[in-house]
């Protein structure tokens, strides 16, 4: 990343070098602040987070949001934050799932260098990366510790999730000693922003329903199956550890692959969880990586007052608005969400089309 504007003064991001021993298998319990069992990354992630927002880098201050689970048998989360919903940027415009990235609109080699805090690389065996994983400040965060994951970001990739790239995300969230620290990716038409390859990174202070929700065994062998009886029913894979990864990134980046082939957009969201039976308990949990397949939203979002995006589909409500925050219900939130997903006839049918791609 180029330093280009860089001020006198101004931090540097921190290089962060990790190995095996650096990964939280069983993270902490839910004390609600990340900061409360940190480990080494959650501690560099944080401090540097911490010190960007007192050097006035983020387009607001944030204060404590306030938050409420929706009554309801599906537990979702709403919580507001009416800064993110007037400054962050506006989107740009998404005409094509395979729109190629532009240099000319914003991308994130135009980040300030103190936006950066971290440069991820992992040590051991192997050919070194060519360009290591940034970790940059999210300018409209969603709550403290709000983070971009950048994977090579001078090779100007569009915002088409790679294999390495998932993989790089999924380790970071083993890098936490956070159970919240979660990792989202928004495809294009499916409410990403910014054409540039990123992934979101965010500390979630509660439990959400899909971490444990059982799930119908689709493909046993590579460990996908089908999760229901949450706010959008996903294809779920599951890694019970570090070794699993690489297969795992591989497989949901196929299948999301297959997805695009087929005019469909896609949201990634991976999370610690049980394994897909269930019922794992503290030593069976593993990582849980959700893929949706969804309708492409080339236009504006409609909807009551909120777009659908990777947040919303896990079950977590980000809203800009007091009045939508203090009235919305279970069912009207739920008819919003339910307007991208595809219906079951066609999802069923997608489970075999992901089936025979995974095991030919």
């Amino acid at each position: 990343m180029a330093a280009a504007g860089e001020e006198p003064g101004d931090p540097s991001p921190e290089d962060f070098v990790y190995g095996e021993e650096d990964f939280v298998l069983q993270a902490a319990g839910w004390e609600g602040d990340p900061g409360s069992a940190p480990s080494r990354f959650d501690r560099a992630l944080l401090e540097g987070w911490s010190d960007r927002m007192e050097r006035g880098l983020f387009r607001y201050r944030l204060g404590p949001l306030p938050t409420r689970v929706l009554p309801g048998p599906l537990g979702l989360l709403a919580q507001l934050n009416e800064q993110r919903g007037a400054a962050r940027r506006p989107p740009q415009p998404v005409l094509s799932l395979r729109q190629p990235f532009d240099p000319a609109a914003f991308n994130f080699t135009r980040l300030r260098p103190a936006e950066l805090l971290l440069r991820l690389r992992r040590a051991g065996p192997g050919p070194a990366a060519p360009d290591p994983v940034w970790v940059a400040i999210n300018a409209s965060p969603l709550d403290r510790g709000h983070v971009l994951l950048l994977p090579e970001p001078a090779r100007g990739l569009p915002q088409a999730l790679p294999a390495a790239g998932l993989r790089a995300g999924l380790e970071a969230v083993l890098l936490s000693a956070h159970p919240g620290f979660r990792l989202g990716f928004n495809g294009l038409a499916a409410g990403a922003s910014v054409n540039h390859l990123h992934l979101h990174g965010f500390y979630l202070r509660r439990p959400l329903p899909l971490e444990s929700a059982p799930a119908r065994p689709l493909c046993p062998r590579r460990r996908l199956s089908l999760l229901t009886g949450v706010p959008a029913p996903a294809f779920l894979f599951f890694a019970a550890g570090p070794a699993a990864l690489p297969a795992l990134a591989g497989d949901v980046c196929r299948a999301a692959e297959h997805l695009r082939d087929r005019g469909l957009a896609y949201n990634v969201f991976a999370t610690r969880g049980d394994p897909p039976a269930g019922g794992g308990g503290a030593a069976g949990r593993g990582l849980r990586v959700l893929l949706w397949p969804r309708q492409p939203r080339f236009g504006a979002e409609a909807g009551a007052g909120f777009g659908v995006a990777v947040c919303e589909l896990a079950g977590f409500l980000p809203l800009p608005a007091a009045p939508l925050f203090r009235g919305i219900t279970e069912t009207q939130a739920l008819r919003v969400i339910q307007e991208s997903l595809l219906p079951e006839p066609q999802l069923l049918r997608l489970g075999g089309d992901l089936l025979r791609l995974l095991e030919g």
